[in-house]
C-alpha cells in the first residue's frame, strides 16, 4: 500500500492534491524522484511556481521543519528553484499538455502499458 504524500513532513492535503494532478500519488514516488524532479513535474502539470512550496518540499524530504531553511542554504535553493522554473517554461507546450493528460489518466486510474 503506497504511503500518502501528506506523510512527508510539511506537506498536507493541498500538496497531496497538486502532486496527484501531476501524476504522483505516493510519498515513495517523491522520495525516489527527489525534490527537484518532483517539483519540476508539478510545474509541468500546471502548478504555479512558488519558492516557499519548493523549499518546503526539500526540507520535508530531509525531515526538517519548513522554516529551517535559512542563509546560504536558502540562497542555493533559490538558484535551483529558478533553474527549475526556467526548465519548466522551456518545455514545449505539447509536452506540457501530455504531462497534464498523463496526470489526469493517472488520477482516474488509467495507466500506460509498459513498452
Amino acid at each position: 500500500m503506497p504511503t500518502p504524500v501528506s506523510t512527508i513532513p510539511n506537506l498536507g492535503p493541498a500538496s497531496e492534491a497538486a502532486f496527484a494532478r501531476a501524476g504522483i500519488h505516493s510519498a515513495e514516488e517523491i522520495r525516489t524522484m527527489g525534490a527537484d524532479a518532483a517539483y519540476l513535474r508539478l510545474l509541468q502539470s500546471g502548478t504555479r511556481p512558488h519558492f516557499i512550496g519548493y523549499y518546503v518540499l526539500v526540507m520535508g524530504l530531509q525531515g526538517r521543519p519548513w522554516n529551517d531553511c535559512k542563509g546560504a542554504e536558502k540562497t542555493t535553493l533559490r538558484a535551483k528553484f529558478d533553474a527549475l522554473k526556467a526548465e519548466a517554461a522551456s518545455t514545449p507546450s505539447n509536452e506540457k499538455d501530455r504531462s497534464r493528460l498523463e496526470a489526469v489518466l493517472d488520477e482516474i486510474g488509467l495507466r500506460a502499458l509498459p513498452k
